[in-house]
């Protein structure tokens, strides 16, 4: 009988199914309105989730190459007038390609960067919990991810007791009180006003 112990890593479905029922309530008279990402309109956010869903596809797959190795930040991203079906099948096969044997051993690349597999999968995680907030909240749509995929997202992110002031992944921390929702305390982490508005 086999006793090893098996390590349980995150489960990616529930974080892209939460984005992926955003699609429907986003018409595309939003498309070029704020995010809360300064340089991204509702259209460039868009493409900027379908080139993450590929990236961290591929990179679960060891498939590297340029879908991988490509600095997300080096060009802005292009919506393709089909997203509203690329997008859906990319989120399903990034959450099938992280449930594959051996997706979360090893090393990989996303973004240009390499670094081990079980990191790299709980960044995806973060990636669909904080962008996904960020369309919901330009397009005016509820947003409630899992308790467990915001749970990763805070353990990624959260300030390290001997630098609470540092920068987050995505700008510097914004403070939020200590009992604030954990939605809330992550969107924080991510440099992000958890009251933000289009217009603000």
């Amino acid at each position: 009988m086999d006793t090893t112990a098996q390590t349980a890593f995150p489960d990616l479905r529930p974080a892209a199914h939460a984005v992926a029922q955003l699609i429907d309530g986003i018409g595309d008279e939003r498309l070029g309105d704020p995010t809360p990402c300064p340089k991204y309109a509702v259209r460039e956010l868009l493409g900027h989730v379908v080139g993450l869903s590929t990236a961290f596809r591929d990179a679960a797959r060891k498939d590297l190459g340029p879908t991988t190795d490509t600095d997300p930040g080096s060009v802005l991203p292009v919506l393709r007038d089909d997203w509203r079906t690329v997008l859906p099948r990319r989120l399903d096969e990034l959450a099938e390609a992280w449930d594959r044997p051996g997706a979360w051993d090893g090393a990989t690349r996303a973004g240009g960067v390499a670094l081990p597999a079980a990191v790299a999968g709980r960044v995806a995680i973060n990636e669909l919990v904080v962008h996904g907030w960020d369309l919901a909240r330009a397009t005016g749509q509820e947003y409630q991810p899992s308790d467990a995929s915001l749970q990763v997202s805070y353990e990624l992110m959260r300030p390290t007791g001997d630098d609470p002031s540092r920068d987050g992944m995505f700008g510097p921390v914004v403070a939020v009180p200590d009992d604030a929702p954990l939605l809330d305390q992550v969107i924080g982490f991510s440099g992000r006003r958890p009251d933000w508005r289009p217009g603000d």
